[in-house]
């Protein structure tokens, strides 16, 4: 196919660490890269291979030789900036959650599809191995009808990554909607299901400030009946995460797996005992900017689209309203 030229709104730890390396691997260039700050946008360039840089978004979409923006700024600056991008006729690839509200979500994806531009979420969890197994354990019937699901999302936040996450509820500050939105989704996957309620409790442990929570737990209730128990904080050091499904004809363990490393392992438990199921464990990222790829040559879409994104949100937005009223809160349409 056609080499896919990246531009990067945001010079970002997340773009840094995972990303730049994806779109190369992946069989792509990071051709440029915009930061408000044009110090830290040179800065950024000349340390990631970079050949431009800008501070300004309608520079970078207005760059003939940009095909696809990778947002990953904080989260209320990501829709004037995927709205630049579409106008501006580039495919854009942007990290959750898409915005602070429904709203604006909706608004983003319809304007990708006014444009005719491919719209993907940055849910890279779609892409592990292990999820993908799950999912096709599920699908082939090996646990029978699934019931219940559990998982266990509960890390500690390093500190070059707490800033505006635990400080500044303006920008999408909260263990809610920086990992709770990853759970949605992942279920959602998973379990080929969608969730129509959430109830949920907060924890404000000390490393959020000015209110914002730093622990969750909560149940999602899916279309199907399944019940699925989530925990997520950014203050356990040592807990080991996981996912798991529970069906009447046998049990998926995955252990180590709500990560974005290519790890983790998924026994399947039934009457004749336990077996591991066979993964071939890839970029994460890589697999992510790959299909996204074959999605702007007309083949396929993305792992998670803008539709994504807007579903697994809304059930985000449910689980910090089902916490803020203590009752169970319905996942918004």
């Amino acid at each position: 196919m056609t080499l896919v030229r990246w531009g990067l709104i945001g010079a970002s730890t997340i773009a840094k660490e995972w990303m730049i390396g994806a779109i190369r691997d992946a069989g792509g260039e990071v051709a440029s890269v915009m930061s408000s700050d044009a110090a830290r946008a040179k800065d950024y360039a000349a340390a990631n291979g970079i050949a431009k840089h800008v501070s300004d978004v309608q520079a970078l979409v207005s760059d003939p030789d940009i095909d696809a923006v990778y947002i990953s700024t904080t989260n209320e600056l990501h829709r004037d900036q995927l709205m630049a991008a579409a106008d501006a006729g580039k495919h854009v690839l942007c990290e959750k959650p898409l915005a602070l509200d429904l709203y604006d979500a909706h608004a983003m994806v319809a304007a990708c599809h006014e444009h005719g531009i491919v719209m993907g979420t940055n849910h890279h969890l779609r892409n592990a191995a292990t999820h993908r197994a799950m999912r096709e354990a599920i699908l082939s019937g090996k646990i029978g009808k699934p019931l219940f699901a559990r998982v266990f999302h509960a890390v500690f936040l390093p500190p070059h990554l707490q800033g505006w996450r635990i400080k500044t509820p303006s920008a999408g500050a909260g263990v809610i909607m920086d990992i709770t939105v990853h759970d949605a989704d992942t279920l959602r996957f998973v379990l080929n299901d969608e969730p129509t309620h959430v109830s949920a409790m907060v924890q404000k442990a000390g490393m959020g400030e000015g209110g914002v929570e730093d622990g969750v737990m909560g149940v999602m209730r899916f279309k199907s009946g399944v019940l699925a128990q989530f925990h997520d904080a950014f203050t356990t050091r040592y807990a080991e995460t996981g996912f798991e499904v529970h069906g009447t004809e046998g049990s998926l363990i995955g252990r180590d797996c709500m990560t974005q490393q290519p790890k983790g392992e998924v026994i399947l438990r039934n009457a004749q005992g336990e077996e591991s199921l066979n993964l071939h464990h890839e970029n994460l990222y890589a697999r992510g900017v790959r299909l996204f790829h074959d999605a702007i040559a007309g083949g396929g879409q993305p792992s998670a689209t803008g539709e994504d994104g807007v579903k697994s949100m809304a059930a985000a937005l449910a689980a910090m309203e089902a916490a803020k009223s203590g009752r169970e809160t319905e996942v918004a349409a």
